[in-house]
């Protein structure tokens, strides 16, 4: 495993961690304990140490998972990172609160999910710069990182890659930044890597597979159950997202390369990426996902050097 320090956070992340939506239910499984205790176990075997979730992937249910697994080994071990402002209802129905007592009241709930004293990656979760400029809401987050509770501050942007929010990253107290960031998506290389790297802010890439697109397991006209959150694609958007993956397999991937290895390791060539944020299915999952830091750069300027 390689490892790189996640901006002016300072933390040593490993350049691949564990993304856990999956383990509130909504890509076509309802996860146990025994099934996240198994992946999470793997993932610490291979070297990995961050785990990305979210206060809405289940009702803080990815969370108590997580946080059953942490309570039985060393918490220190592990970057947590997770998010805020928005609430699970019922399958894929969210509603946003972004208030500052709201939030405060789901930091003492991701709290107790995750049964810890401190969370060492709090986000903004995929908020509209409306909600963003809020002093008052940074203003109660900043009293959380000076009473222990949060380690530092994150932005997880939206789709539309605001950079009204990165450029105020460093003024409201954010250290890192996560976007939706692979090889069939690379609108951030245009803007919000740049000002990353200006901020020195650590970059975490979600999606890094385009939700399984760029896996080499599926051809155009796969179809997804009814409870996996693909079903709700745009079909015409579906079938070219996989008839370029198609392509990219036959003319960029190296023969006898895993097709996903190589898309992880691809998003970790660019210099302004830390670590990506690949969801798993299963312990074969986390090893195949922890194979791709074989395939990243050696040289790369954020490499976690003792």
């Amino acid at each position: 495993m390689q490892y790189r320090k996640l901006g002016k956070t300072g933390l040593k992340v490993s350049v691949i961690g564990v993304g856990t939506w999956q383990f509130g239910g909504e890509w076509g499984h309802d996860y146990t304990q025994q099934e996240v205790d198994r992946i999470l176990h793997k993932a610490k075997d291979t070297g990995i140490n961050l785990i990305d979730t979210a206060e809405c992937y289940g009702d803080h249910l990815s969370e108590a998972f997580i946080g059953e697994f942490l309570q039985r080994g060393r918490r220190e071990d592990w970057v947590v990172a997770t998010k805020f402002g928005h609430k699970f209802h019922s399958h894929l129905q969210r509603t946003t609160q972004y208030g500052a007592q709201e939030v405060l009241q789901q930091l003492e709930d991701s709290l107790r999910a995750l049964r810890t004293d401190y969370i060492d990656l709090y986000q903004f979760h995929s908020g509209d710069d409306q909600a963003f400029d809020n002093d008052d809401l940074w203003t109660m987050l900043d009293k959380q990182v000076q009473a222990g509770k949060i380690r530092h501050i994150g932005l997880s942007l939206n789709k539309s890659n605001s950079m009204h929010q990165t450029s105020a990253a460093s003024k409201v107290g954010a250290g890192a930044i996560q976007v939706v960031y692979n090889r069939l998506d690379r609108g951030p290389e245009a803007d919000v890597f740049p000002a990353c790297m200006d901020q020195d802010l650590g970059v975490l890439a979600r999606v890094p597979l385009a939700s399984g697109y760029l896996s080499g397991k599926y051809r155009p006209g796969a179809e997804f159950a009814a409870n996996d959150v693909r079903h709700n694609h745009d079909r015409a958007a579906v079938d070219e997202k996989l008839k370029q993956a198609e392509e990219i397999k036959r003319t960029e991937v190296p023969q006898d390369v895993n097709m996903a290895e190589w898309a992880l390791a691809w998003c970790l060539r660019h210099e302004a990426v830390t670590c990506v944020i690949p969801g798993c299915k299963n312990e074969a999952q986390v090893e195949s996902n922890a194979r791709a830091a074989l395939l990243a750069p050696t040289d790369h300027p954020q490499i976690w050097r003792h």
